[in-house]
Parts: structure tokens; sequence; C-alpha cells
């Protein structure tokens, strides 16, 4: 028993072989999502997740922790496991074990590892679409940018239009990949950052809008290069309190806008119908200032109103959600953490987000900081964030390295 303990101890705290099984499992993980951002069909997607579950868990198994660590992550996975049988989806479990495996394992490195894979991987699928070998350069449609008067109301039919999507499948994907390299490249080097790269990024951000047309992602990523230079070129900044509470309000807000969304949906599509019919939208103030922000938005708020069931909407969300929550898709992205997770999972995640913040703050992170507050905006109209596809959320990297006081930044790496 005691050379066990010795073998194990030895392998835990002296071998690299649980970095090696955390690093191979996030390489098939970022994989998985590259393949996903391209026109293949992945046909083992599932089988992959299988296999990075048990390198993360063995991962986890190879991770000092408390008992009392121990215990809160068994409870989490007990929870995983509701859901599993609830919904027949395995996502909080492969989740909840990605991020405890996390423990140990210096931030920066494991997001500079990531911005290199995913940058090589979108460089291919964008070098294999612009020579024709494979992927489409660009797609012809209507993107639903037409007033919901002409098309929902009346019936026409919007013109098609031709954007660039380079292999990724649909020009917001585009929009979407650069956004999240921006951000994991700032992130990492962030020490090293001068006004000049955010210019350079800033008119790469340009070029991409001009490609894809994608107001939402071209205006994202505006606001997060302004704020990450803020912090880099006044740096006090990252160290007064205020800022970061000012991180928590626009993240609350976030919730309860999209929480407001999913209440008042059907009655925002009702006074948008009254208000082109008869002139009068016919309900009260805040639903008439939701219909003009809906409108800002394409329409994401009454999109909730789209099956026969108004999937999405609040009526539509129960403790645990169920298995035919499982299929549905629209954009509103913390909508769908409730729809598609259920109310407590989806509290979790809110609190584990808060938790996440509450570190950022101890730490002084101003561009942490800045990514949180650019990704709970992001998506209130993106779900790109919330999915099966863990190499997708960069925050729950952050929650599993920031998750002790022990865990390292490790900014030279």
């Amino acid at each position: 028993m005691d050379k066990i303990k010795n073998l194990y101890g030895r392998l835990r705290d002296e071998s690299p072989l649980p970095r090696l099984l955390f690093y191979s499992g996030l390489t098939i993980e970022l994989l998985i999502v590259i393949v996903d951002k391209s026109n293949y069909m992945n046909p083992i997607e599932g089988y992959l997740f299988r296999v990075t579950f048990l390198l993360f868990a063995a991962k986890l198994l190879l991770t000092r922790y408390t008992w009392k660590e121990w215990a809160f992550i068994i409870l989490m996975e007990g929870v995983g496991f509701i859901s599993y049988r609830v919904t027949g989806a395995n996502d909080i479990i492969r989740i909840v074990t990605f991020v405890a495996a996390c423990r140990g394992i210096p931030l920066r490195q494991a997001l500079k590892y990531t911005f290199y894979v995913t940058f090589v991987g979108c460089m291919a699928i964008v070098a294999l679409s612009v020579t024709g070998i494979y992927g489409e350069i660009s797609l012809t449609q209507a993107y639903g940018h037409a007033p919901a008067e002409t098309t929902i109301y009346i019936g026409e039919q919007e013109a098609a239009e031709t954007r660039y999507t380079l292999g990724m499948g649909h020009p917001n994907a585009l929009s979407c990949m650069f956004f999240m390299l921006a951000a994991l490249g700032v992130y990492v080097w962030f020490e090293r950052m001068k006004w000049y790269l955010y210019l350079f990024l800033m008119l790469l951000n340009v070029g991409v809008y001009l490609l894809t047309g994608s107001k939402t992602g071209m205006l994202i990523t505006t606001v997060f290069l302004m704020g990450a230079c803020l912090m880099t070129c006044v740096k006090r900044l990252q160290k007064m309190r205020f800022v970061y509470l000012g991180g928590l309000l626009v993240f609350l807000l976030c919730i309860a806008f999209s929480v407001d969304a999913a209440v008042c949906a059907q009655r925002v599509k009702d006074a948008q119908w009254n208000e082109f019919f008869v002139v009068n939208p016919m309900d009260n103030d805040h639903i008439v200032a939701l219909g003009k922000i809906d409108r800002h938005i394409s329409g994401r708020i009454i999109s909730l109103t789209n099956s026969e069931n108004n999937d999405g909407m609040i009526h539509t969300w129960s403790a645990f959600s169920s298995e035919n929550n499982m299929n549905y898709y629209f954009d509103m992205g913390w909508v769908k953490v409730f729809y598609r997770y259920g109310v407590i999972p989806g509290i979790l995640y809110v609190l584990a987000n808060l938790a996440l913040l509450w570190r950022i703050t101890k730490k002084r992170d101003g561009c942490a900081l800045v990514i949180f507050v650019m990704f709970a905006v992001y998506t209130v109209v993106e779900a790109h964030l919330i999915s099966q596809y863990i190499g997708r959320n960069y925050l729950l990297m952050m929650m599993g390295c920031y998750s002790s006081a022990r865990a390292r930044l490790d900014s030279k790496s």
C-alpha cells in the first residue's frame, strides 16, 4: 500500500503526466471547435468528447485538493449527473471535470497554447477556402436585417446579399473567431501591448467588418480593444475597486435583461405588431423600450417566439431542462443557459461567473475584467460561449486556473 501511495504521490507531484493529460485533452477540444467552424461534419465528435472527459478526469485524479474541495467537486458532478439523466446530455459533467482539472495549470501558459492552436486552425480554414481547396469563401442569403414590419407582418421577401465567410460557414462565425482570438492574444501578451498594437487590431477589426457585415462582432471587438487599451495606458485603473464594481453591475444587467426578454418576448412582438398596424403599441413604456432595443439587436427578443411553443421564453424553463431543449437553437446566450441546461444549473453558472469576477478583483487583473465584461455582453445576443464545446469558453479555463490562492498567472510564459 505504501508503495502505491508513493507512486501516486510521485505521479501527481513530480511527473509531467498530469500536465500531459490536460494538454492532450485541451488539444482535442480545441481541434473539435476548429472542425465545427469549418464546413466539415465531424462524425466522431461524441466519441472524442468521451476521450477528452477521460483525459481530464485522469488529470483531476492526479490533482491535489482538500477534502472540502473534493466534496464540492463531487456535489457539482452530482448536479451534472442529474442533468445527464434528465436531458441525456453530459455537457455539465464534462464542464465540471474540465474546470476542476485546470487546477495547477498556469493560466497564461494555457491560454497562450489555446491561442496558437486556435489561430493556426483558423488560418488553415481560411487558406483552404481562399485557395478553393475546401470550404466556401462567401455566403449569399438574406441576413435578417430588414425591418420586421416588411418581412414578418407584410411577408415581403428580404433581398439576399453576399458576405464573406472564408470557410467558416457564416459571416458571424468569422467575426466571432476574430473577436475570440483578439481577446486571447491581448490577454496573453497584455504586459507587452502598446497603443499602436491596439490600433493595428482595430484596423483588422474594420477589415473583418467590411468582409462580414457583422455589426455585433465589430462593436464588441471595438469596445473590448478600447477597454484593454485604457487599462494599458492608464494602469492605475487596474487598482481601482470602482472599475470592478462597474464590471459587476454590467454583468448583473446582462442577466437581468436576458431574463426580462424571456419573460416579455411575446408582449414585445405583439406591441411591435400593434404599433405597425394600429399606430399604438397598446402596452406600457417598458415593453416599448424593449421593442426599440430589439430592433437594434436584429430581433433577438422576438426570435424567442419563432417556435410553436415559444422555446426560450421563461415558461419553457425548468429546474433541469428537458431532452427536447437540447436541439432547439437561438442566439441569446444567457437565455440559452437557463433554457438548455435548466434554472438550477443556470444559477450555478451565474454564481461561478461571480466567483471568477471576485478572484479577478482580488488579483486586480484589469485585462481579465475587460474580457469578462465583454463576454457577458456578447452572450446577451450570441450563444458562442454557451455550448457543448468546452474549447469555445475561455472563462471556464479562468475559473479552474483561478480556483485557489496558489494559482499562478505565469505572465512570463
